[in-house]
């Protein structure tokens, strides 16, 4: 049974939206082409208060999606080179997301791997940048709807998981909260 998630799933806590939306399925389909991922990994960023977010010295026009609605795609640049995916969670005003950090390619592998440059599937989405690459993330797709758009999540009914979570990854500052989660032993997580 595939369900693609509603708004109130990310209308929440971030922390809480972080951790379940492991075990569900990232699914993009564009111009005929759908490609999709279990995700596996995540890591959350809540409000101006954590000085990791980008939402941390207020509005820009960079980070804006990220005071809007839950339910919605946020997608930066990064290095000037690496598109990121985050998912917009909370109220509207408080900036909080969840980046999505790592799939277990699923749908349109044919696709990841010729958009990769590669073959070996344990590194098509193992990261951030990898796994927008592959599945053709840019940031076109800022500020897409996740209940509407191109783009969305699908709870699938997943077998049971094992969470374990750590400090992120790729951060100067608030290193000591452990608000990466991934799926245990799961080969796909970063690295």
């Amino acid at each position: 049974m595939k369900k693609r998630l509603k708004r109130e799933f990310y209308d929440r806590p971030t922390l809480k939206v972080a951790r379940e939306l492991l075990g569900k399925y990232l699914v993009l389909e564009k111009g005929g082409t759908r490609v999709s991922g279990k995700i596996v990994e995540t890591e959350a960023y809540v409000g101006r208060n954590d000085p990791a977010s980008h939402a941390y010295r207020g509005v820009t026009v960079r980070n804006e999606v990220m005071f809007g609605d839950p339910g919605y795609a946020y997608v930066y640049l990064t290095y000037g080179m690496h598109h990121c995916l985050n998912f917009v969670t909370e109220r509207k005003g408080f900036p909080a997301a969840v980046l999505i950090r790592a799939l277990e390619p699923t749908e349109g592998i044919q696709t990841m791997k010729r958009r990769r440059k590669t073959v070996d599937l344990k590194n098509l989405t193992s990261g951030p940048a990898k796994l927008c690459q592959a599945l053709g993330i840019d940031r076109s797709l800022n500020g897409a709807d996740l209940c509407l758009d191109v783009i969305c999540v699908e709870d699938r009914g997943n077998e049971p998981i094992r969470i374990a979570s750590s400090p992120r990854i790729g951060i100067k500052e608030g290193k000591d909260k452990k608000w990466r989660f991934y799926i245990e032993n799961n080969e796909f997580v970063s690295r």
